[in-house]
């Protein structure tokens, strides 16, 4: 590596990205693109960025592996940032492998996390917790340490204390973006993360009230996940919308019981009841009674029915904190990346056209905005202010 090369690598480490192009900007052999890149990455200008990483990985020569790996690491990390899920895994997944061949730790430990936030963002924590458990984050750099902590599952006090130790470790790698990114992952635990309804009333809920709620006993109807639960038995009904929006309806009115023709309206949409309908009404009460056997009662009363909880004191719903139609696309987005509506389609397990109607009634209502056109239009919400996650490809460097 000459010195001007190493000087490029040791500025963009340091974050200082202007210094990093200057040594660079004229230069087109392989080493020189790469980096180029990767500045470009954090810089925000993702397709130039992934046109520099391209050209440098197929300008490495064959006996440079590692060269190519780090730049699939670089490209795999642009598709996180940009919220474009479709990045193939067992492209990241060689790479991890031949850096770790080839004993660069630091660059193999930042494919894993690359590896795990997709999966934290697809939802599949158990995977994502696993593939943490296995590193060993004492030899990293600083800035490798911040990301390593900052990444738990939705564990208030632990979240804090890995969110501390970022910090401590983004303040010694004395880049501003990654302190920055550290800061902004630690708002969230004031943002507020669900609505409870109890009795009536309706209030906002942060994390650490949404752990203290599912840890309390209380039997919870929880309109996040579609799913009933008390303390570590849970029953879902994703995939029974019938079932749940008559335990929610029954929920929601605790501890008085619920009419036939409010159970019919919000299950059914039926505006006048007939002897049909009640009949359905009874089956599909049947069928929650054997779904909930084990957390709760439904008893009929002279009116309708009324939910009673096995073992537990209390009955709440807790609700996304913003409901509709589409409410699980706004979550997502929620993060104020940019989002491909691709990589929509793959967190939430829905069909791309049935995400594109979904975004396209959010833009029709002012709720999110499309940026760009054709294969690169992205989808936001108003955005704010924010910075993309720092890219530190460079290996270890030759010490002065």
């Amino acid at each position: 590596m000459d010195s001007l090369i190493t000087a490029a690598a040791r500025a963009l480490a340091a974050g200082d990205l202007l210094g990093a192009l200057k040594r660079v900007a004229l230069r087109d052999d392989p080493p020189a693109l790469a980096l180029r890149g990767i500045a470009m990455a954090q810089l925000g200008d993702y397709a130039r960025a992934k046109a520099l990483l391209k050209t440098a990985a197929r300008a490495f020569g064959p006996r440079e592996a590692v060269a190519r790996a780090r730049c699939v690491v670089a490209e795999a990390e642009i598709a996180l940032v940009s919220r474009d899920l479709g990045f193939p895994e067992k492209a990241l997944e060689t790479a991890r492998a031949t850096l770790g061949a080839h004993q660069d730790r630091v660059n193999a430990a930042h494919a894993r996390h690359l590896q795990v936030r997709r999966l934290v963002l697809v939802g599949r924590l158990d995977e994502a917790e696993k593939a943490l458990s296995g590193l060993d984050p004492t030899a990293f750099s600083p800035a490798h340490r911040a990301a390593h902590v900052a990444m738990r599952r939705l564990r208030t006090q632990q979240a804090r204390e890995a969110l501390a130790k970022a910090r401590e470790a983004a303040r010694e790698a004395k880049i501003a973006a990654l302190d920055a990114e550290v800061e902004e992952a630690s708002a969230f635990l004031a943002t507020p993360a669900a609505r409870l309804v109890a009795r009536g009333e309706q209030r906002v809920l942060l994390l650490a009230e949404v752990e203290a709620l599912l840890a309390s006993g209380a039997l919870v109807v929880d309109a996040c996940r579609h799913g009933v639960r008390a303390g570590d038995r849970v029953v879902s009904l994703a995939s029974r919308p019938v079932l749940f929006a008559l335990a929610r309806t029954l929920g929601e009115a605790w501890p008085d019981d619920v009419s036939r023709g409010t159970l019919l309206a919000r299950a059914f949409g039926a505006r006048h009841a007939d002897e049909t309908h009640r009949a359905r009404l009874r089956v599909e009460i049947g069928r929650l009674r054997a779904e909930l056997r084990d957390l709760a009662e439904i008893r009929a009363t002279t009116r309708g029915f009324v939910l009673v909880p096995i073992g537990a004191a209390d009955v709440a719903v807790m609700t996304p904190p913003e409901e509709g139609q589409h409410g699980a696309v706004l979550a997502l987005l929620a993060d104020g990346e940019a989002w491909a509506s691709s990589a929509l389609a793959i967190a939430l397990g829905a069909s791309p056209r049935t995400v594109l109607r979904a975004l396209d009634a959010l833009s029709a209502a002012g709720k999110v905005l499309p940026v760009g056109q054709g294969r690169a239009r992205r989808w936001m919400t108003p955005p704010m202010p924010g910075f993309p996650t720092v890219l530190l490809l460079p290996g270890p460097l030759p010490s002065d």
